[in-house]
């Protein structure tokens, strides 16, 4: 086995075990410590340093960095978690690149495998949905909303008893209750301590970072894929 070889091991054991620290601590307390992504950051740049053939291994890196300014913004406008985009960040130091698959992976393939997967509680919030209509529970009792905001709300959320790790998407304007549809920020949202609520779940992002970098290990990237089924 070449020295090249076994440090892409190296970096795809590394990976895996700060990716799974970091989503335990995601699911268990709802936050990650920064120390992780300072010490796998270091021994990440260590391992290029390791490297045989810098002038192979940087210019890698630089490539797969090209993630690190659009997870910032992704970050800074809401729609996911500081630790989120830490993460992307020093898996494209950490393992640049990397897949077992043969097939092409880019720096963005980790994310965009995520946010595939990211559509599965979707479509269990609408089965759910779908289940209790048809038994014929009335989810939205009290709710004076057009058919669109509830068909999306359906997708998004369901009427939690009570809810636990989840963001309201109700409000009350006099006697009438509102669906609120607008995005939350994944940081500054409170949790919803009302019972009997619409809600919609907050799930860990860190799972689906962590299964998009297992895909993209295993299988490559799934949006490239479709791609290539077509041209």
């Amino acid at each position: 086995m070449s020295e090249l070889a076994y440090l892409d091991q190296i970096r795809i054991i590394l990976s895996l075990t700060m990716l799974g620290i970091a989503t335990i601590s995601d699911i268990k307390k709802r936050e990650i410590s920064d120390i992780i992504w300072i010490v796998f950051g270091a021994i990440g740049i260590g391992l290029v340093l390791l490297g045989t053939d810098l002038g192979q291994e940087l210019p890698k890196i630089g490539i797969s960095l090209i993630i690190a300014p659009f997870v910032l913004l992704v970050w800074r406008i809401g729609l996911f978690g500081g630790a989120d985009a830490f993460a992307l960040i020093v898996l494209a130091v950490l393992a640049p690149n990397l897949t077992l698959s043969g097939n092409t992976v880019t720096p963005f393939t980790a994310l965009t495998n995520a946010v595939l997967m990211s559509i599965v509680p979707m479509i269990i919030n609408v089965t759910r949905n779908t289940i209790l209509l048809a038994a014929k529970k009335n989810i939205f009792e009290g709710f004076d909303e057009t058919a669109k905001k509830k068909i999306i709300a359906m997708f998004v959320g369901y009427r939690a008893a009570n809810p636990k790790f989840s963001f309201s998407i109700e409000r009350k304007i006099g006697n009438q209750k509102k669906l609120n549809l607008a995005l939350q920020h994944a940081e500054n949202t409170v949790f919803c301590q009302k019972s009997d609520t619409w809600v919609t779940p907050g799930i860990p992002y860190m799972i689906f970072i962590t299964a998009g970098f297992v895909v993209q290990l295993i299988y490559g990237d799934i949006i490239m894929s479709i791609f290539g089924t077509f041209y």
